[in-house]
């Protein structure tokens, strides 16, 4: 793999062949960068992902366990005191059905939400390494740039310190 600024050297270098400075510096000043990634990709989202995300956020949460939790207690209190005409007796089969439906519904939506969520931390990584790259050329420049005034400055104050040694010989 090239070295960053050796990368960055090339794609300048390459640019340069077909544009000046002013057009190489418009271009990149006028490339789209998203700025908010996440709002442009919740544009395109159904009711079913919309409603995905919501409940892996919540199923994600404190709320939910504490929630979840008090809903078992209750459930396992409700039937330990009704004994013989409770609706779902000591081994709470019923229970367990209703955990592993809620289970088996639960993964894939959370693993729905997951993979959105990847797809928008892909987007952000590729935005903030065009942001980056963009921002590299520009230093890039802008230190040629420099190198060029400086050299330039050199070139004059020789020019001056040999102008005032040819006055002061004459």
């Amino acid at each position: 793999m090239k070295d960053k600024n050796a990368l960055i050297r090339e794609i300048v270098k390459d640019i340069k062949h077909d544009m000046t400075d002013e057009e190489i510096l418009s271009l990149l000043v006028s490339s789209k960068i998203s700025v908010d990634t996440e709002k442009e990709s919740k544009k395109g989202y159904t009711f079913g992902q919309r409603a995905a995300d919501k409940i892996a956020k919540f199923a994600g949460s404190w709320a939910f366990i504490f929630s979840f939790v008090g809903v078992l207690v209750l459930w396992m209190v409700v039937n330990a005191l009704l004994a013989g005409k409770a609706f779902d007796p000591y081994p709470f089969i019923l229970l367990n059905l209703v955990l592993s439906c809620v289970a088996a519904i639960q993964a894939p939506l959370i693993m729905m939400s997951q993979n959105r969520q990847e797809e928008k931390d892909r987007r952000r990584a590729e935005n903030d390494y065009k942001v980056n790259l963009k921002t590299e050329i520009l230093i890039e420049d802008l230190h040629n740039k420099i190198n060029r005034i400086l050299a330039k400055q050199d070139a004059l104050a020789k020019y001056i310190k040999e102008t005032e040694e040819k006055l002061d010989k004459n």
